[in-house]
């Protein structure tokens, strides 16, 4: 893998060492459509010899807003060895997000996945001088379909594309990818060929599979950790299939039968809620099996007995298997990434024989920074393993992350101020979380840094410690820890509406709405209840005292979390400003 060192050498190494019948694959029509390597680097030659016909030259900024498709991985190679720089743009985005995208990065040409993304572009078209054409992967009537620029390749000769490549130097930037801008508007993260190229082979020994194995991917393309992985399947010889949507994956997991798949935390903690649910509806020994299961699961690495093996092997032939049946039954591995995943979680996937291994990282940092791994006792529960060779990582005086190596971005795009203050003049890169070493090496997240906050009795609170303890009740969907300045911890809370109404039906709460439904004293009351069942754990003074519930469940959509799910807690404090007056009123 020694001439794997800019991301189009990676779909070429595939290419001469394990050639795929099926490198990509995806449904198109209710029939699952492969593209080989071989045609997928025909196309994205023709992809690169068309842009070069139509005047793209290298430096040139294209934007890319589609769903997971193998034409998204055709247009990103065909944009990057003429030298071009691709920006992914996530499709759930607002309209001000891609005026200001458009604008900053100067983007000359944009190709859009369907209907609904040509009309936000079109709406800010006028409003953006750089912008020349838009090209659309779905036909669309009066839309100009993005075979048009395959169709131009005929123009160039298939050596200017050679001679594009050899420019091409490791250290060039290749992508800009736009944070979420949780605190404030996008900044443009510019990673090179050797940021990304460096993150797929040092993550190469963590992956326990082969060039026989099959993966589906879901979680958004536009995010470098999904593209990274994608990379890295291509170098492994792994076969990709994208799934329809975000709906359609149960099915998509049983019809092709994935080995890997990456996934973030909340899903897992949803598949886990659903499988409870289904478990506490069972009657007599079966019911009794399954919470012994479940009970065994969560206790899985803590005892090692004889009998606990026993019972442990009973429990993952007779309820375990069906769990991971329901995920096509031949995983041999879950990247965890994106958020902090509960230890409990990734204690009974590993029981029920489905290995979950959470990584960390950042956009920053291309992402990987340390991943457990299968491999030389390499995993701990609750970390987020040990860093990747060729990456360093220190603890600063005041607990923050820092991160030096190869993977870490050029800088932010326009922005000098904003990259000197993140990357100091050793070559640090500062995280923005805190953290520590447990057991000599392995990684743990503990907070992030600026979300660290005072009670007025000056008292450190560290929210996220608290929320992803609280959200392990399958009642909270989503809970946002405040009390900055105050005289005690709250929450603002969006609840599991799924598990709610079940919960009303069964204690004969009726409600009209779910506006009426979260101002049930009951449900309150439930939802409290729920929250002390934690605030135990906790000292007195780092305790939720008092809850408001909010009648929506929060999303990228209604603009409380960033595309990559995380809370945007300046939006939310303004949002529900009544809310948290009506907290501290008292």
């Amino acid at each position: 893998m020694k001439n794997v060192k800019r991301l189009f050498d990676i779909p070429y190494y595939q290419q001469q060492n394990c050639p795929r019948k099926i490198a990509l694959s995806s449904k198109i029509n209710g029939k699952w459509i492969s593209w080989s390597t071989d045609r997928f680097l025909t196309e994205a030659n023709e992809v690169s010899r068309g842009l070069i016909a139509l005047g793209i030259q290298p430096g040139d900024k294209i934007g890319l807003i589609s769903n997971n498709r193998p034409e998204w991985h055709i247009m990103d190679i065909g944009i990057l060895q003429i030298g071009a720089i691709d920006v992914p743009i996530y499709p759930t985005i607002s309209e001000a997000d891609y005026k200001f995208i458009f604008n900053d990065a100067g983007i000359k040409m944009c190709i859009v996945s369907d209907n609904e993304l040509l009309k936000k572009v079109h709406a800010i078209k006028n409003e953006v001088d750089t912008l020349d054409a838009i090209y659309t992967f779905d036909e669309i009537a009066g839309a100009t379909h993005w075979s048009v620029i395959k169709e131009k390749a005929h123009a160039t000769e298939q050596h200017t594309v050679e001679e594009r490549k050899d420019a091409i130097k490791a250290e060039d930037l290749a992508t800009l990818i736009y944070t979420s801008g949780t605190t404030g508007v996008p900044k443009g993260v510019m990673l090179s060929h050797a940021n990304i190229t460096s993150n797929c082979l040092a993550s190469f020994p963590r992956l326990p599979i082969d060039n026989k194995a099959i993966a589906l991917s879901f979680l958004p393309i536009c995010h470098i950790y999904e593209r990274m992985m994608t990379y890295l399947y291509m170098l492994t010889g792994v076969s990709i299939y994208f799934a329809e949507s975000m709906d359609t994956i149960s099915d998509n997991l049983k019809e092709i039968k994935p080995t890997v798949f990456t996934a973030v935390p909340r899903l897992l903690e949803k598949v886990y809620d659903a499988i409870v649910a289904k478990g506490s509806e069972l009657t007599g020994m079966k019911k009794k099996l399954f919470f012994m299961a479940l009970e065994h699961g969560l206790k899985y690495r803590e005892k090692n007995s004889s009998i606990y093996n026993y019972k442990l092997k009973i429990a993952r032939k007779l309820i375990f298997s069906k769990w991971q049946e329901a995920l096509g039954g031949n995983v041999k591995v879950i990247a965890s990434g994106g958020a902090a995943l509960q230890p409990r979680l990734a204690r009974i996937f590993h029981a029920a024989g489905i290995p979950v291994m959470e990584g960390y990282g950042l956009t920053e940092t291309s992402p990987v920074v340390a991943v457990n791994c299968a491999d030389n006792d390499g995993v701990r529960f609750g970390s987020v393993g040990r860093v990747l060779e060729g990456v360093s990582v220190k603890i600063a005086k005041d607990g923050e992350i820092l991160v030096k190596g190869p993977n870490v971005m050029l800088g932010y795009y326009n922005l000098p101020e904003a990259t000197a203050e993140a990357i100091d003049q050793d070559g640090w890169f500062h995280t923005g979380d805190i953290g520590e070493f447990i057991d000599g090496d392995f990684l743990k997240i503990t907070d992030r840094k600026k979300e660290i906050f005072k009670t007025s009795s000056g008292k450190y609170i560290a929210p996220q410690v608290l929320e992803n303890k609280l959200k392990e009740s399958r009642f909270i969907e989503q809970i946002m820890v405040i009390g900055e300045n105050e005289k005690h911890p709250a929450a603002l809370i969006s609840p599991d509406f799924t598990s709610l109404k079940a919960y009303c039906e069964t204690h004969n709460i009726s409600y009209s709405d779910q506006k009426d439904l979260v101002g049930k004293e009951a449900v309150v009351h439930k939802i409290m209840e729920e929250v002390n069942q934690y605030n135990h754990l906790f000292g007195n003074w780092e305790q939720i005292k008092k809850i408001e519930l909010t009648a929506i469940t929060w999303s990228v959509e209604t603009g409380e979390l960033t595309p990559t799910l995380k809370l945007k807690r300046k939006f939310i404090m303004q949002k529900y400003a009544h809310l948290v007056r009506k907290i501290y009123a008292a």
